[in-house]
């Protein structure tokens, strides 16, 4: 039996947070944000480095606060329900790589500065046409002919969240026959960054060049493959966790307009199918709930687990969101088309959650591996 019960301290976490971002960034300010703005307000996410958000899984010692993948997750989900911009998420999964396997000069750098929020990083992985796997990384990191204490990086990396303001790029490559990953300047000479057009409006994204950047060979992190997986699955978690306040979103909204929405003298709401379709949705929210939040907790316990924990959230999640998504759109019936309603915003959202990080399809195949490496129960 896995206890769901939030402590005090990560309830008023949530709620924290949730207030900040409906007084700060209401959907009007993300409705309102020009196209080629900026990827950060730089106003919301002060408060939100005031309030420790960026310092929250950062070790004591670096002026974090200690905290787990599910404090993190909890605010994850809040910035989703709320479509809040910004690099709270990816900078928090480059924080948590260095935390554990930096070098200690590179820790002492770069953590006080992301705690603070006076920098922000983001991780480079995906790549154009390639599956967001560890198989799908064919970057390089070659050794540096003129300088054996320097490599150099070439590649094309594409969905690298908020790399516009970012102070480091955490790129995966092949180094030495394996995935690795390096912490780049981000002006680093040989470094491109070009602004994608997608379909989310509420973030932004880029592709990012590497051609022949050369990279001090101490900014590697002391990991293997395995570890680059784990932060994979753990990426994907705070993804799953913005898709669910996406999705809790979208119940609320439908909800709302199931009760107001009157034909044939009746509301809406009081129709057996739409009573049913409400219902549908709000029981791929509570097992979304599930999921992430055991994945969370499976990661901070370290658990035997932790890895199918987080492939069976991440498959559930992506295709829960686009269910929960296609229903509310149904229910809005024509209003939900339309520019000038938020749900299209929402939809938006929910559609990008749900392939960022590799979509079910990808963390299914995963699982059914794990599952067979599994040992047979006794």
């Amino acid at each position: 039996m896995v206890n769901f019960e939030l402590s005090e301290e990560q309830t008023m976490l949530r709620e924290a947070s949730r207030d900040l971002l409906a007084d700060r960034a209401p959907v009007e300010r993300a409705r309102a944000w020009p196209d080629d703005g900026p990827d950060v307000d730089p106003d919301l996410w002060r408060l939100t480095a005031d309030l420790g958000w960026p310092g929250l899984a950062l070790p004591e010692e670096y002026d974090g606060t200690g905290q787990g993948l599910v404090e993190l997750a909890l605010v994850a989900e809040e910035i989703g329900r709320a479509l809040g911009r910004g690099p709270f998420a990816p900078t928090a999964i480059v924080g948590r790589a260095l935390a554990t396997a930096g070098p200690p000069r590179l820790r002492a750098e770069v953590l006080p500065a992301l705690a603070a929020g006076s920098a922000w990083a983001t991780w480079a992985f995906a790549e154009p046409g390639a599956p967001w796997t560890l198989d799908g990384v064919r970057a390089t990191a070659r050794p540096d002919g003129a300088d054996e204490g320097t490599v150099v990086l070439d590649g094309v990396k594409t969905a690298v969240q908020d790399a516009g303001g970012a102070r480091w790029l955490l790129v995966t490559a092949r180094h030495e026959g394996a995935p690795a990953s390096f912490l780049v300047d981000r002006a680093a000479p040989g470094v491109t960054v070009r602004r994608q057009r997608v379909l989310d409006p509420t973030r932004s994204f880029y592709e990012v060049r590497f051609e022949g950047v050369r990279v001090p060979r101490d900014h590697r992190l002391d990991h293997g493959p395995d570890a680059v997986q784990r932060l994979l699955d753990e990426a994907s978690v705070l993804r799953c966790a913005d898709a669910l306040g996406v999705m809790e979103r979208l119940l609320d909204l439908t909800v709302e307009h199931a009760r107001n929405r009157v034909q044939f003298g009746r509301p809406i709401g009081t129709f057996q199918a739409v009573k049913h379709a409400c219902a549908d949705m709000a029981l791929l929210v509570h097992g979304a709930r599930a999921a992430t939040y055991y994945a969370a907790m499976a990661a901070d316990a370290d658990a035997d687990d932790t890895a199918r924990a987080a492939c069976a959230a991440a498959s559930h999640v992506s295709a829960a969101t686009g269910d929960v998504a296609g229903r509310a759109l149904q229910l809005h019936g024509g209003i939900g088309f339309t520019w000038e309603h938020d749900l299209h915003l929402y939809l938006r959202r929910a559609r990008t959650d749900s392939v960022l990080y590799g979509g079910a399809a990808v963390h299914r195949d995963r699982l059914c591996t794990l599952l067979r490496r599994s040992p047979a129960p006794a």
